[in-house]
């Protein structure tokens, strides 16, 4: 009898690495750990004097690599049938973008006392918005020298990206910039770390990062012109000749696993690593993303993930996070949208605007409000709100825009306003359903995952009802972690794993929970309202073209709220 193979796959998130160990003949995941971050606040390091800052200490994605798999590894240590021999590939996906400032041979520059106590020189986490000026010179320079640079990325550069974040570094601190010999993704440094192929010049790219986050695009010769860059900073045309030339699809091998890092983690040297990929994009791939389906991946943000073969004429479609061919899956090309915050509003209502002293008592609040907000009906209380409460990513892609709720009274209770933000979520992303519909990218299938996803139903419900379609949720609750391990499985080789591409797998190690949520059409006629109402004000907030007022808005929601009171 033939033994039972395995996958590794690493999901490093916003303030934990998970490691899940998969069965990659059917996807049972026989073992997971979850590893969180020491350092800073949940892992995130900020500063006081500026709100938008978001950094990570590298030290913590070295120790997460060694916590987790260990713990991963003792408790599939109680699973009969397996032993580490039997894992036959490994891979990794991350935040992004997430660049990390290196040094020649690759290491972190705050792992140098000269830099030890720098902020600058730290990881610059994904939801770091501090480099929104160089964002908006960066975006008005291409439309200038380069408009094909912003057609695949919605026509706007962000603050969550590569060279803005860079960029800023030089204007805030040349010294950092200076000794930076080269910047690295956390998608690639993490599979550094796990051949011991450290130099940056050395490393395989992602395509997934580089694609969406730093303007690389074959057609006009991988990253954007030096001419370009020198325009913006003659240092930024410099670095270019020390980053990359060429970006790989996760369906590439890395390297293996070195002797050190092996003996280190106590598995077997040589398993093959794949190129890494931002998380969002292997969740979409670990819960089934095929042509045609949507994958919303849920938490802290969200992203929303839609694939088309690259043999389709496909538009450039504003206000997307990009389009790059090879991203999510090789031969589609992995289109990305999403929210700046969604579980992150709920939390910030929860903490500044209630009481609690510890995380359990955080906890109950939420389940309190959840239940309160479960016995409204949609419009009966009469709120709207906006959920820009960190920027909007899509389709605006303006990190400074900020959150709003209309219709507060006298009488307003905390699980109204908790539903209103609810409820703004799902609008917005009804915003991004629209704009793929828009420009022909048809959605027929919406798969949910993530943490919200797994444990909200009222969320659920509420999103279907504003979609107006069903939602269907992931098997798995580690969807990106059981992403990164279908390509550890692919990479392993189809001698030992029997797959020859990525969607082999999805096909045996993917799946839907049996529960889907379907719209009920009088919640749906009334939330049909409701977004017509925050169209208005996403537009006349959110956009430069809109030239009506808003005194409607205020009348129709108090209408709206007694037509739902009168019938309830």
């Amino acid at each position: 009898m033939a033994e039972t193979k395995f996958a590794l796959g690493l999901d490093y998130g916003t303030n934990s690495v998970r490691a899940l160990i998969v069965n990659i003949s059917n996807g049972d995941e026989i073992a997971t750990y979850v590893y969180d971050y020491k350092r800073g606040r949940a892992g995130i390091i900020t500063d006081e004097k500026d709100a938008n800052i978001a950094r990570q200490d590298p030290m913590d994605y070295i120790e997460g690599l060694r916590g987790s798999i260990k713990g991963a590894l003792e408790k599939a240590a109680q699973v009969k049938g397996f032993s580490p021999e039997n894992i036959i590939g490994i891979g990794v996906d991350t935040t992004g973008s997430t660049p990390i400032p290196v040094d020649r041979n690759g290491q972190p520059l705050s792992f140098s006392p000269e830099f030890k106590d720098n902020i600058n020189a730290l990881a610059w986490l994904w939801k770091d918005h501090s480099s929104h000026a160089e964002a908006e010179e960066i975006t008005d320079l291409a439309r200038k020298m380069h408009p094909e640079y912003l057609t695949k990325c919605g026509g706007v550069y962000s603050s969550e990206w590569f060279f803005s974040k860079v960029l800023h570094c030089l204007r805030v601190d040349p010294a950092v910039f200076r000794a930076a010999y080269s910047w690295v993704e956390l998608a690639d440094f993490i599979p550094s770390l796990l051949t011991g192929e450290s130099k940056p010049e050395n490393l395989k790219r992602s395509i997934c990062a580089a694609g969406h986050k730093a303007m690389y695009n074959k057609n006009w010769g991988g990253l954007p012109a030096k001419n370009f860059l020198n325009t913006l900073a003659p240092e930024l045309g410099t670095l270019r000749n020390r980053l990359y030339t060429e970006a790989y699809t996760s369906d590439t091998t890395a390297g293996v696993l070195s002797e050190e890092k092996a003996k280190d983690l106590r598995l077997q040297a040589g398993i093959p690593v794949s190129v890494g990929a931002f998380d969002a994009h292997m969740g979409a791939v670990g819960a089934g993303i095929g042509p045609g389906t949507l994958v919303k991946i849920i938490g802290t943000s969200t992203c929303d993930m839609m694939v088309v073969p690259d043999r389709e004429k496909l538009p450039d479609i504003p206000g997307l996070c990009g389009i790059v061919d090879g991203s999510i899956l090789p031969g589609c090309f992995g289109l990305e949208a999403g929210q700046s915050a969604v579980g992150d509003i709920f939390n910030w209502f929860v903490e500044n605007l209630t009481t609690f002293t510890d995380s359990n008592q955080a906890q109950d609040m939420h389940q309190s409000l959840t239940e309160k907000a479960g016995s409204l009906k949609p419009g009966e209380s009469g709120l709207l709100a906006l959920d820009w409460n960190n920027g909007n990513r899509t389709v605006l892609v303006d990190a400074r825009l900020t959150g709003l709720i209309v219709g507060q009274t006298l009488n307003t209770k905390p699980e109204e306003i908790y539903r209103a933000l609810i409820e703004a979520t799902g609008y917005g992303a009804r915003i991004i359903i629209n704009r793929f519909e828009e420009y022909g990218i048809k959605v027929e299938e919406v798969i949910a995952c993530g943490g919200i996803a797994e444990k909200n139903p009222l969320l659920m419900q509420i999103y279907a009802d504003i979609f107006e379609r069903p939602i269907k949720v992931s098997r798995s609750s580690q969807t990106c972690a059981l992403g990164a391990a279908m390509f550890g499985a692919v990479v392993g080789g189809k001698e030992r794993s029997g797959y020859r591409s990525v969607e082999e797998a999805i096909e045996r190690m993917s799946g839907v929970k049996p529960t889907v949520y379907y719209p009920g059409k009088k919640r749906s006629l009334i939330y049909s309202k409701l977004f017509r109402l925050y169209q208005q004000l996403h537009d006349i907030f959110g956009t430069h073209q809109y030239s009506s007022n808003l005194y409607n808005v205020m009348k129709e929601l108090l209408q709206i709220k007694q037509e739902t009171r009168e019938h309830a």
